[in-house]
């Protein structure tokens, strides 16, 4: 393989064709783990849903930039993110999602945390059961927490040190929804996906970019790409198609033909509105360099009503429509180990201009890594 440094030499070239990534950056393990380190572990990375952790003492352990971390909802009610490593022996401290009631107790030697991470008992550590040495302070051994931040329904962690502004990273995706407030909507069902056996970032572009709608999904939609625009604000890409009212009219039955928003958040979030009453939220974690579980969430105007046989419906549709997305996808990860790849293929400078700038986003984020590899 060509030396790291000189990696995105095709990618850089100027004109009005660009070259995409190449494709060691979907395949390599090396650049997987230095993308995790420098590009995961200073973002707002969308980690979770909060309505799947509705009751005080809810915990969930995830992984993020490959730190193990647990959200917790709080006595208060919000969700906070703490390293999972006990403040003892760094033992892990939660295992698996459920409720720890009152307290966190490390399994361990016992050490307790209450739901705020403060360190209350820390059983026989300078002798006897309420002993500690003359220089052990509760207040300095308490659970380290994480930049957690939580948009409507959707948990946000940040792993630096100094996070950036939430309200600077939400604004342009609410720019883009204009109108559309998410807090109207609420969660109907989720649609389990299980493991794609691709890199994370080629599920984010497919989502970007309209090019694939009329071929990919024709059986499953009726949106033409001639009515599709794509969006670039910031760190929000996307794409968008407008549906006239004969087209909604004419739109086959079982398919999906209304007006849509497709967005993102670099690196990982991913919203779609469709009219007039529904959005679909895509969790993709990554797994390895080739590898991502991916599940979504459907939410529905809070005045809609909607049967059961009907949320069913959107459940299979939406089902479908990935199925066919993540065929793609696969197919997309196995071309990125033809030498042809390394180059990056070529990206359309109308339908994949907002792809390629979710590309130097991800370029920006692992350049000085990639010089000092």
């Amino acid at each position: 393989m060509q030396s790291y440094s000189a990696l995105l030499e095709h990618f850089d070239k100027s004109g009005e064709t660009r070259h995409g990534l190449p494709g060691s950056v979907y395949t390599d393990d090396t650049i997987y783990r230095l993308e995790q380190q420098s590009l995961f572990s200073n973002n707002w990375v969308f980690v979770g849903f909060s309505h799947e952790m509705d009751n005080v003492g809810d915990v969930r352990p995830i992984d993020v930039a490959g730190v193990p971390i647990f959200l917790l909802r709080g006595l208060d009610g919000q969700i906070s993110a703490y390293h999972n490593a006990c403040r003892h022996r760094n033992l892990k401290l939660i295992a698996t999602d459920g409720n720890t009631k009152r307290m966190i107790r490390c399994p361990y030697h016992h050490w307790s945390y209450d739901l705020c991470g403060a360190l209350k008992n820390a059983p026989y550590f300078g002798g006897e059961i309420r002993e500690v040495p003359a220089d052990f302070r509760y207040e300095d051994n308490g659970l380290k927490p994480i930049g957690c931040e939580v948009w409507y329904d959707w948990i946000f962690v940040n792993l630096s040190s100094e996070p950036a502004s939430f309200e600077n990273f939400l604004a342009p995706i609410l720019r883009q929804l204009g109108d559309n407030n998410v807090s109207d909507f609420k969660p109907v069902t989720t649609v389990e996906l299980g493991t794609v056996a691709c890199n994370w970032k080629l599920l984010v572009e497919n989502f970007i970019e309209p090019y694939h709608v009329q071929f990919v999904h024709k059986s499953t939609t009726d949106q033409p790409l001639e009515d599709h625009y794509t969006v670039i604000d910031e760190h929000c890409l996307g794409s968008a198609v407008q549906i006239s009212e004969e087209q909604l009219q004419n739109a086959r039955e079982g398919t999906l033909g209304v007006t849509s928003h497709y967005l993102t958040l670099f690196p990982n979030f991913v919203l779609g509105t469709y009219q007039p009453d529904q959005i679909g939220v895509h969790l993709n974690i990554p797994e390895g360099v080739s590898s991502t579980r991916q599940k979504r969430v459907i939410y529905i105007h809070s005045d809609s009503r909607y049967s059961d046989e009907q949320i069913q419906h959107l459940h299979d549709l939406w089902r479908s429509v990935h199925l066919e997305d993540h065929e793609m996808c696969e197919r997309l990860q196995q071309g990125r180990h033809s030498p042809l790849s390394q180059m990056g293929g070529v990206l359309s400078p109308y339908w994949e201009n907002s792809v390629r700038k979710y590309q130097e986003l991800v370029a920006d984020a692992i350049r000085p890594a990639l010089h000092e590899a």
